[in-house]
């Protein structure tokens, strides 16, 4: 099968024409083959075809023409692929690409002199148009049509160049005067006009195409010839001998090259990069100057290039050289190639340049070795591209860009070039779009950039296709740029688009490095550690960090810092993961997709698991050995564990995000097991408690979907404990009572086990403590049957606390023994001190108060050794608290340290209690308005949390306060209110507040922390 579009949109299977109906399945149909091999998405589809006029029913419209034209055409030409379709062209013939093969053939054969070659290839490009691009298709696609329309003028314009250096002459007036009245004010048409005139002896007639050109120029564009035009006009009436064509073609006059592309008129910002850059090329020196400039595709390497050049074009008067080496094309531009160029334009043309490389090499440093010439190469692929190119003597500069960073290359400065900042981003956008626009609207122009992630082309880019849409709002585009699955289809305009330049040093990895990419992209995360590549190309870890490090080099992936646990971390730029997650969808089966994904989060889970075995926390844990778990390379085992926390905290962004990923690929098992693994983990962060629970909602969902009971048991119970330790008692009984009989109906009794243990714990703090015994006790009969010693510490230490809470001492020692025993026989360090903090509550709960200050402090250092900051917090307010029960005033410092740690860890509730003891101490020392304040601030916190007993503790200190300053009627008002919440609850209190004095003796205070409410 043919395909065509120079010319009327056709299909042809050998001598017949294939149907292909009215205009709009032409449109899509051409739309497709502008873009051949490549996923254009519907959205895209519905942009191009229709514009801003699309009908409500266009996706359903596109499904339609798509499935006529695979009847019509051959099925698997046209391949759907989320988030639209995709043509392959195998074999088939399309002249688009056959016009774009003979043009670039032309251009080699003109660089290299072969001018019969070049006119030749240039004429057979040019015939292979039959009339208007994309005709037949109304007005879609305009902008296509005109594009392609640019690039046949341009192959004509080369062509006639190379008649005329062929001493074409005659053959041309006709065709050139056609052309110039078409096209007016295009001036190299009709500079070659001018020139054929001339060599025809027409020197009037050459002048009079000026005058008609510079008159035609004001008229329509309001702007004068050029200077190259100028400067031929003034050739022509001095008679210039360079442009008699009786000389032959390689005799050239010799000039200064100024080879610079035009500086960038809306250049903004770089005020640092382009200082430094010509502060290099212009510093005193004793060799050549060499200055990388390096960053990733689009972030504007070549505009800062050629910005910089002009200004320190004065610098170098003997010319500036420049040459596009196509670094990141597939066919790069050769040494000998580029040579050519450069000699040409120093004056040698092709007939008196050496064959070889090497002695075109030495002819071009000897030609530069008294001049101070300004050498520009842009995007080099390699070192051994750019070193032939080199000037040998001091009075030259060079300046490269390249998407490596080029290290080989001896004695090379390297810039990195890195993202705008958002004011000179929103200062590009303003330029491009419009400033008025961006003043109208400043949060969407925001909102625009930061969604562009500050990337110049993507900014330029989105401010470009605004410019021809007028008539849309900023904040429209914003909302489609929201939709990461059309964030690139957005950033085009034109023939420029983002998603080409990303996609041209991602063609350049190796298979391996371009699997880790778009593998990256599809989990997600926005940071990562080298050795998550490991399972995501299941490969050991010592190769996932070369991996990495190609990456880098080629500037798809940033390094951004090393963490707490001395590995570096890397993330990818927003629109590159976005990229990368389509390449995955198009080159990853779904299977090799899910198995990617699964192997990630079963090493999160695994590391989750080693950490939680080798640091036991003291608390009941869910599930232990997950059959999803993956083992994980022992060096980053031996970093998690040796400062959990610290891991976590690294990790935890990409774990919420990943269980979110998993959980839309309905990857239920992973995302549960993962989700439920972190919500029991001991150095679970509350600092980040939105994000665990939009990942645990997600993995739930997942889990239902899927009929995963098993799952959505593990994650209600997880959600249950995440609520738990976020004080919010009242989700802890609506998760957990939805957990229980899912675990029952599933037949894990473990879990039975761990619902009822939460419960407890939930119902202690909200007083209802009878109840809350009741769950406790058959937990730990579950747990005694499993055999599980430190769930049995935990639940005996929490149901000692209880008979605590209401004075049943007797009650409570036995189950303290069994704790600390279960915990001893694990090796709990973290159990053991948390029960030794509760045998100190009931130590002072008695009077024995050296004894609670003496297991306090054991507790203390305990969770100090194992760098638990947060509990040994609580160890400090029990310790605290007993010294003053001592009649010692002396421990504040040390409990506005506690306080600040428990407000760190977003810990209401040892906030509330720290803020009492705090005023307790306070009360102590006869300081009554500061007593007063830290109490009432703990009345308000613990009002918030809905705790009865803390918030009527507090009013028993405030009322001895009250009473201290001689308001003993408030202060009985208070204490009976106190009283009140004792003797509702059955708590110890009810009965101790008979003996209280006033300021003297406010009775024990049990004292509580996260970890004693917890359902571990």
């Amino acid at each position: 099968m043919e395909f065509r579009l120079l010319g009327p949109v056709e299909v042809w299977d050998g001598a017949e024409r294939v149907p292909l109906g009215g205009p709009k399945p032409r449109a899509l149909l051409a739309s497709l083959l502008l873009s051949p091999g490549r996923v254009v998405s519907v959205d895209r589809l519905v942009d191009l075809i229709w514009s801003d006029r699309a009908p409500g029913t266009a996706r359903d419209l596109i499904q339609t023409y798509v499935s006529a034209l695979r009847r019509r055409l051959r099925p698997e030409v046209i391949v759907t692929r989320p988030p639209g379709y995709l043509l392959r062209l195998d074999g088939e013939r399309f002249d688009l690409q056959v016009f774009e093969q003979l043009v670039a053939d032309g251009r080699l054969a003109a660089e290299a002199g072969r001018y019969e070659d070049a006119e030749q290839a240039l004429r057979a490009a040019a015939g292979l148009w039959r009339g208007p691009a994309l005709g037949g298709i109304g007005e879609a696609l305009q902008a296509e049509a005109a594009r392609l329309e640019e690039l046949r003028l341009a192959a004509v314009e080369e062509r006639i160049a190379a008649e005329l250096l062929l001493d074409r002459h005659g053959d041309l007036v006709a065709e050139l005067t056609a052309l110039v009245a078409a096209h007016p004010t295009r001036e190299r048409i009709r500079g070659q006009l001018m020139t054929t005139l001339y060599r025809l002896g027409r020197s009037a007639e050459a002048l009079a195409v000026f005058d008609e050109g510079r008159v035609r120029l004001a008229e329509e564009l309001g702007l004068d010839p050029g200077p190259e035009l100028r400067a031929l006009q003034e050739a022509v009436l001095r008679g210039d001998p360079s442009l008699s064509g009786a000389a032959p073609p390689y005799l050239r006059r010799q000039f200064v090259a100024k080879q610079l592309p035009p500086d960038v008129p809306d250049f903004t910002g770089r005020a640092d990069v382009v200082g430094e850059l010509t502060k290099l090329l212009s510093a005193s020196r004793t060799a050549p100057p060499v200055v990388i400039v390096s960053g990733k595709g689009g972030v504007g390497k070549s505009a800062v290039t050629v910005h910089v050049a002009h200004r320190v074009a004065e610098r170098f008067p003997d010319g500036q050289l420049f040459a596009d080496l196509r670094g990141t094309s597939d066919t790069p531009a050769t040494d000998q190639e580029v040579l050519g160029r450069f000699l040409r334009a120093l004056g040698v043309e092709h007939e008196a340049q050496p064959e070889s490389a090497a002695e075109r090499a030495d002819l071009y440093r000897s030609l530069l070795a008294q001049r101070q010439v300004l050498v520009v190469l842009d995007d080099a692929r390699s070192e051994q591209q750019i070193r032939p190119l080199l000037p040998g003597e001091a009075g030259c500069a060079v300046l490269v860009t390249s998407r490596g960073r080029l290290a080989g290359l001896a004695g090379a400065q390297l810039v990195d070039l890195d993202m705008l900042d958002g004011d000179a981003a929103l200062a590009l956008f303003g330029a491009v779009a419009g400033a008025d626009r961006v003043a109208a609207e400043p949060e969407a122009a925001r909102e625009i950039v930061r969604l562009c992630g500050l990337l110049p082309l993507a900014v330029r880019t989105v401010g470009a296709r605004l410019a021809t849409r007028r008539h849309w709002a900023l904040a429209t585009m914003a909302v489609r740029l929201t939709d990461e699955r059309r964030r690139l289809d957005e950033l085009t305009a034109g023939d420029v688009e983002v998603r080409a330049s990303v996609s041209l040093s991602y063609r350049l990895l190796d298979e391996q490095a371009r699997t880790a990419f778009r593998r990256l992209g599809l989990l997600g995360v926005p940071d990562f550690a080298p050795w998550i590549i490991a399972p995501l190309l299941d490969v050991p870890a010592a190769d996932a960090d070369d991996v990495a490090e190609r990456l880098v080099d080629a500037q798809l992936v940033d390094f951004t810092a090393i963490d707490a646990t001395g590995q570096p971390r890397y993330r990818l730029h927003d629109l590159l993961r976005v990229f990368a997650a389509e390449c995955a969808e198009t080159d990853d089966t779904a299977a090799e997709r899910a198995a990617a994904v699964t192997r990630t989060l079963g090493s999160w889970l695994w590391l989750v698991d080693t950490i939680g075995a080798r640091t036991p926390s003291g608390e009941v844990v869910l599930r232990g050995g997950y059959a999803s778990a993956r083992p994980v390379d022992g060096l980053v085992a031996e970093r998690a564990a040796a400062d959990p926390a610290a891991w976590l905290d690294a990790e935890a962004p990409g774990l919420t995000v990943a269980v979110s990923r998993a959980a839309a690929m309905n990857l239920d098992v992973a995302a549960c097991d993962l989700a439920a693994a972190l919500s029991f983990s001991h150095v679970f962060d509350a600092n980040r408690r939105g994000e665990w629970h939009a990942s645990h909602q997600a993995a739930l969902a997942a889990a239902r979907r899927a009929g995963n009971r098993s799952g959505e048991a593990l994650l209600l119970a997880g959600l249950g404990h995440i609520h738990y330790r976020l004080d919010r008692f009242d989700e802890v009984h609506e998760y957990l009572s939805a957990a229980l009989p899912l675990f029952a109906a599933t037949g894990d009794v473990r879990g039975e086990a761990v619902a009822l243990a939460g419960m407890g714990g939930a119902c202690r703090e909200q007083c209802r403590m009878r109840e809350g015994l009741g769950y406790l006790t058959r937990s730990t009969a579950i747990f005694r049957g499993l055999g599980d010693h430190t769930a049995i510490g935990a639940t005996s230490r929490m149901a000692a606390a209880i008979h605590l809470e209401l004075g049943a001492y007797e009650a409570a020692w036995p189950l303290l023994d069994q704790a600390l025993e279960a915990y001893r026989r694990v090796g709990s360090r973290r159990g053991e001190a948390l029960t030794l903090r509760t045998t100190s509550l009931v130590h002072r709960a008695l009077g024995d108060y050296a004894v609670a200050a003496g297991l306090s402090a054991q507790a203390l250092e305990l969770f100090r050794a194992i760098g638990d900051s947060h509990l040994a917090a609580f160890a400090v307010q029990s310790l605290v608290k007993a010294r003053i029960r001592q009649g010692d005033g002396a421990g504040l410092p040390l409990l506005v340290d506690a306080l600040e740690v428990c407000r760190n860890h977003f810990d209401r509730f040892g906030e509330a209690l720290l803020q009492r003891t705090i005023g307790e101490l306070h009360l102590a020392n006869g300081q009554l308005d500061l007593a007063e304040a830290h109490l009432l601030r703990s009345i308000a916190i613990s009002e918030e949390l809905r705790t009865p007993l803390p918030v009527a503790r507090a009013k028993r200190d405030l009322a001895a306060v009250l009473a201290a300053r001689g308001d003993g009627a408030v202060a009985e008002l208070v204490i009976a209110e106190a009283a009140a919440v004792f003797a509702r609850h059955g708590a110890r209190e009810a009965g101790e507040l008979k003996a209280v004095t006033y300021g003297q003796s406010e009775g024990p205070d049990p004292g509580k922390g996260p970890a004693l409410r917890s359902p571990a």
